[in-house]
């Protein structure tokens, strides 16, 4: 049984963690996912509770959201009978039927992390818009809320494992996988230490591009923070080693 199933699929403890979600967490992700067209469907893949679903709705857009959670769909379902459950690896949805598809703080928990992101890209339109947003499980500068994130220790093991992968891109593309990692499952149940996949925003872009995007951004900050200190943090190649991995990409036509 995968990771997913067994953990995910009737955890009503999750389903009551996602429920609290402050609106600003999700706000820049909902918003980089709206359709720029007029009448673009856009798809949330593991939508949760619904949150980011209702959202976009209440936008005038028409949006759909999957998940694997029973009992995150139940509470979805009350923003959007669009919410449907999937298996995972599978998207219910033809070939190039979105305009934009994004997966927030879903792809440290899957376990094909690299087919997932192939499976964002088949269902999404050319020229249409891809984001992921993930934890930078490479952080090696700042404060961290997961242990791999902590310690001088770690950091400066972080920062090594960058370079080997940036060596490994270049030298052999077709052996780059994600990181993987052993989840930490605590009673009673707490959220965000039980990721399996070490996520970072340079592996992240380049398995898009492998699957056929081209990359627009890649920055640390997850949420809206005001102009100056969002163009501080991601003025340089640091934000590859800070907070968080948010990458938005165009399936190229």
């Amino acid at each position: 049984m995968s990771h997913q199933d067994s953990y995910y699929r009737n955890n009503e403890a999750y389903a009551e963690f996602l429920a609290g979600w402050d609106p600003n967490f999700y706000g820049k992700y909902a918003d980089a996912l709206r359709p720029e067209r007029a009448g673009g469907r856009a798809l949330d893949v593991g939508c949760g509770v619904g949150q980011v679903v209702g959202r976009l709705t209440q936008a005038g857009v028409e949006a759909y959201g999957v998940d694997v959670s029973i009992p995150n769909l139940e509470r979805a379902r009350k923003f959007s009978e669009r919410c449907l459950f999937y298996d995972g690896r599978r998207l219910p949805f033809p070939d190039g039927h979105f305009a934009a598809v994004g997966a927030l703080n879903v792809l440290e928990h899957v376990d094909e992390p690299e087919a997932f992101i192939a499976e964002l890209v088949r269902v999404t339109e050319p020229g249409g818009r891809v984001v992921l947003s993930s934890p930078n499980f490479f952080r090696a500068l700042g404060p961290g809320y997961h242990p791999r994130m902590r310690g001088l220790g770690n950091k400066w093991r972080n920062w090594r494992r960058v370079r080997e992968k940036c060596r490994q891109f270049q030298s052999t593309p077709d052996a780059v996988r994600f990181d993987r990692m052993t989840p930490i499952v605590k009673t009673p149940f707490e959220p965000d230490d039980d990721a399996i996949i070490a996520t970072n925003p340079l592996e992240m872009a380049f398995f898009l591009r492998r699957a056929g995007c081209a990359i627009e951004q890649v920055v640390c900050t997850d949420r809206y923070v005001p102009k100056p200190v969002e163009l501080l943090l991601n003025a340089t190649p640091l934000r590859h080693f800070m907070f968080n991995a948010f990458v938005v990409a165009r399936r190229q036509r």
